[in-house]
């Protein structure tokens, strides 16, 4: 009962489309959190941290002036500086301008996760919020395929963990080179100009300023008539196909289903090249659950030497919706290491593969690979630097002989060389009796 002339103080709610975690729910998220922490830390991937605010410069120079983000979605404001500051709305150049920053580029290799807010003002829906909760995997420095497949099997493995597995679905595609994309987006504009009656409002303004973007529209009628236009593929260069070619059969190589979508894009202007999505049914319009790819280009825009980049993100409320709406929810923790050295591109991908085995039947364990053939010497070095305790080594002898190599890199003993089979029940009886 209020009293008169008594004033009543107005209830502070939170900001639309931002929201409150509370204890009922908090669980879940720490259980999400360490799953994905421990997924991480089997392939060997370290934390890294960055602020929540940056240069506003950072991300036009980085996520393109032409996105939608940077037009509309952006917590932009002035400090009392006077200094353009934003809210972090996406991890990458956050992540990139810390390790230039830092030095930890140069002549290097670095295998990245973080996680934690990023800011939006888009239009709030389930599934959709300003803030939103993003889990990043960062690699740079490193060229070739099997860093890219490393990727898609670190989120198959967590899809596996949580209980998912069946209800993603994996979708490819590549965007080629700089060079190759300006081709094809002349043809593709001329294309929907012929065909401007079927675009909505919002592709209309696209087709100007960023054309690619509605190739991803969710308008039917938009979709309908993209079935005839141009093709990416078809302004692809030899080096760009072989590349996309390299991933396909990497999949195929590793039992991986994927679905080859045309008009898979992304909405950062960094991306070439290789890009990815996983996508749900059960989520609505809300679908797509991870995405990411490679950024070869960004490390250079953003004043650093020329760098082979790949990384992926996903959205930690989508996934904790995709498992409410499944019905999932599960947990644990890890000792003994293994690094993976390979002699070639064969052996490359014959580790990934055993690495797989490994943590399948040994999940308290993490395997390591590096991701890309060298001198044994400097595999080596790596693995010793790691602090990994076994080398699991496939050269060329082993391919001949099908056997796998196992080195102890913590005592003085002999490397020996075991069958698959072998190698398996003597690194289980080698855990129970270290367990013991």
């Amino acid at each position: 009962m209020r009293l008169r002339g008594q004033t009543v103080t107005e209830l502070i709610q939170a900001i639309r489309g931002m929201n409150d975690v509370l204890p009922a729910q908090s669980q879940a998220w720490q259980n999400l959190e360490r799953r994905f922490i421990r997924c991480l830390t089997q392939y060997g991937y370290e934390e890294i941290r960055f602020p929540l605010v940056e240069s506003t410069q950072l991300f036009k120079r980085s996520i393109g002036d032409l996105t939608d983000i940077i037009e509309k979605e952006m917590y932009t404001f002035n400090d009392l500086n006077g200094d353009s500051l934003t809210l972090r709305p996406e991890g990458t150049a956050g992540c990139v301008r810390a390790c230039l920053e830092h030095g930890l580029l140069y002549n290097q290799q670095q295998k990245l996760w973080y996680m934690g807010p990023m800011y939006r003002h888009e239009k709030p829906q389930k599934g959709r919020y300003r803030q939103f909760t993003q889990f990043g995997i960062e690699a740079f420095g490193i060229p070739g395929v099997a860093v890219e497949l490393e990727l898609i099997l670190i989120c198959q493995r967590l899809w596996r963990d949580l209980g998912i597995e069946n209800a993603v679905e994996l979708q490819i595609n590549t965007l080629g080179e700089l060079g190759e994309r300006q081709h094809y987006k002349e043809k593709l504009v001329a294309y929907l100009q012929k065909h401007s009656d079927s675009l909505d409002e919002d592709c209309l303004r696209r087709l100007e300023r960023n054309p690619l973007r509605i190739l991803d529209s969710k308008n039917p009628k938009v979709q309908e008539m993209l079935q005839q236009a141009p093709k990416l593929s078809d302004s692809l260069g030899e080096a760009s196909q072989q590349a996309f070619d390299a991933l396909c059969v990497g999949l195929r190589q590793l039992n991986i289903n994927y679905v080859i979508n045309p008009h898979l894009v992304r909405g950062l202007d960094y991306y070439g090249h290789a890009v990815f999505e996983w996508i749900s049914d059960k989520l609505g319009a809300q679908a797509t659950v991870c995405g990411g790819g490679r950024y070869d280009a960004l490390v250079a825009l953003l004043g650093g030497n020329a760098t082979p980049a790949v990384g992926v993100a996903m959205g930690a409320e989508r996934l904790l919706l995709l498992l409410e709406i499944l019905n999932q929810n599960r947990l644990e923790i890890l000792p003994v290491t293994f690094f993976m050295i390979a002699s070639n591109d064969e052996a490359l991908h014959l580790g990934l593969a055993l690495s797989e085995k490994l943590r399948d039947s040994l999940p308290d364990c993490r395997v390591m690979t590096n991701a890309r053939s060298g001198s044994f010497k400097s595999q080596f070095k790596k693995a010793d630097k790691s602090g990994a305790d076994f080398a699991l080594i496939i050269g060329e002898d082993e391919l001949k002989n099908k056997t796998i190599g196992l080195k102890n890199l913590r005592k003085l003993e002999e490397q020996i060389s075991l069958s698959e089979e072998d190698l398996f029940i003597y690194l289980q009886q080698y855990l129970y009796t270290h367990s013991n």
